[in-house]
């Protein structure tokens, strides 16, 4: 009984926090309120024009139709190894450990656990998250390019934001274009560099018992980082389109949010947006709630015609992209759990029954 309960508690441990969910959702909800609440004049709702409406369908379309690139993309790294239902369950867990974790920390974690739980070795798990990784590394490369030289054209970093403001935005473009460098060099160039950190790691004394099982993946791990390497060009390529169209899907949600609610310059939003969901990645909180609030009021609320619609454009936006994910991430999640609690229950009736 104790190694039922002892397995329940690491699983339902390692998917479900109920603290960090309880900040972030607090952190988000508070600071929606306090968007709303300096923006909110009587009658707001009286100015929405209906034909626009529809547009917030779309939004959810599009937010769907991301956790299906994502998807893919995991499926293809997996070389179809999972089936689709999978891909899936393990995407929206994914979502939902990235919005109630520490954007620092992300889902991945939780990514590589679940992956495990649906049959993949922890090695070639740890493997597909990393590279999935360094496939966001690659776009966020593009990206950065793509905002620097739109910037000699638009404003695209708000003036608002000051010096102090833009020395950040300079800041995270060259720690995402760092991290792409020493992702590309570990996972194409040298696979054997992460294998001697992982085992450097796991020599530490509180650790050390877990280095023989740790040592074995991190072979693992460099096995499938060579095996990627003698993959065809095609193959990253499509792995990166996946990539692009999940955040490309990303950007444009906001931008959609916006114009189905009052005209607005379309390009512009689309810069803001892109340079608004990288500044996302550095904001500490569990899913960076409190903090994407505020940047979605200073990058795209200058762009509202209308104040008044901001905080209303912030509490749409969030419904969609967030809340969303937390219902469907925890009704995923919550598989993982009852799963392993099942698991759990099948080992000590078999036991017993041998007894």
């Amino acid at each position: 009984m104790a190694d039922t309960e002892k397995h329940k508690g690491v699983s339902s441990k390692s998917l479900i926090s109920f603290k960090y969910i309880a900040i972030s959702v607090t952190l988000s909800a508070v600071s929606m309120g306090l968007v709303i609440y300096l923006t909110y004049t009587p009658g707001v709702l009286n100015h929405l024009a209906p034909k626009r409406l529809p547009g917030l369908f779309i939004a959810i379309a599009v937010t769907l139709l991301r956790v299906y690139f994502s998807a893919a993309k995991l499926r293809y790294l997996a070389d179809k190894e999972i089936s689709w239902a999978k891909c899936f369950r393990i995407m929206l867990t994914w979502d939902f450990a990235s919005a109630v974790t520490p954007s620092t920390i992300g889902g991945a974690p939780i990514a590589t656990y679940a992956m495990t739980r649906e049959g993949i070795k922890l090695g070639k798990s740890s493997a597909i998250v990393l590279y999935g990784v360094l496939l966001d590394q690659f776009w966020y490369a593009l990206a950065v390019p793509i905002l620097l030289l739109a910037g000699f054209y638009y404003q695209v970093i708000p003036p608002e934001i000051g010096f102090v403001g833009n020395l950040t935005m300079v800041l995270i473009y060259t720690g995402l274009l760092l991290y792409a460098g020493f992702l590309t060099y570990g996972l194409m160039i040298n696979p054997a560099s992460i294998k001697k950190i992982i085992v450097w790691i796991f020599k530490w004394p509180f650790l050390n018992r877990l280095s023989e099982k740790m040592n074995s993946e991190a072979k693992n791990l460099e096995q499938y980082s060579y095996e990627i390497r003698q993959k065809p060009i095609g193959f990253f390529m499509k792995a990166l389109f996946f990539t692009t169209m999940s955040w490309m899907c990303k950007v444009a949600l906001p931008v959609i949010v916006v114009l189905s609610l009052l005209p607005g310059p379309e390009v512009l939003l689309v810069l803001r947006s892109l340079a608004m969901n990288l500044a996302f990645l550095v904001i500490p909180t569990p899913g960076g709630s409190g903090g994407v609030e505020g940047l979605f009021a200073l990058f795209l609320g200058p762009l509202i015609s209308r104040t008044s619609f901001i905080g209303l454009a912030v509490f749409t936006w969030r419904i969609i992209t967030y809340y969303i994910s937390i219902g469907l991430g925890i009704i995923a999640a919550s598989w993982y759990v009852n799963h392993s609690v099942v698991s759990a229950n099948t080992v000590e009736k078999e036991q017993t029954e041998v007894n």
